[in-house]
């Protein structure tokens, strides 16, 4: 049991410190811009358009390099007004600090596909193997 619990904590440790390492790696690569960019997003988008637990779910799309796509206005317009789903931030946010999200999602990867989880194992009626 305690190995268990020992490999347990070994695994969540390094999955946690992977994931500190990466942001670390990601936020040494950002310029002024996009780590205000970063933080912008962080605090009014990422409420929708980041994943916060395994169980929960996104509710708007995940946001990155591939979401602005060259379509830098098209996105700042769609920020800036917004949609029947999605509320605009034109009073919210200044032009140069929507400028500063889009600049930060350039650098964002696009999220790993899901891996479905596997389906349990048909299991037989236990009585007749009694």
């Amino acid at each position: 049991m305690r190995r268990i619990a020992l490999a347990s904590l070994l695994a969540f440790a390094a999955a946690f410190l992977n994931g500190i390492s990466i942001q670390a790696a990601m936020a040494a690569t950002l310029n002024a811009d996009q780590t205000v960019g970063r933080r912008l997003y962080n605090q009014h988008c990422g409420v929708c358009h980041t994943k916060p637990t395994i169980l929960s779910p996104y509710y708007g799309p995940a946001l990155s390099k591939d979401t602005v796509n060259n379509n830098e206005d098209a996105l700042r317009e769609f920020i800036q007004n917004g949609t029947d789903r999605m509320p605009g931030f034109q009073y919210t946010l200044e032009p140069r600090q929507i400028d500063s999200i889009v600049h930060y999602l350039m650098t964002v990867p696009p999220p790993e596909a899901a891996v479905p989880a596997p389906k349990p194992a048909a299991r037989s009626n236990e009585r007749e193997l009694d």
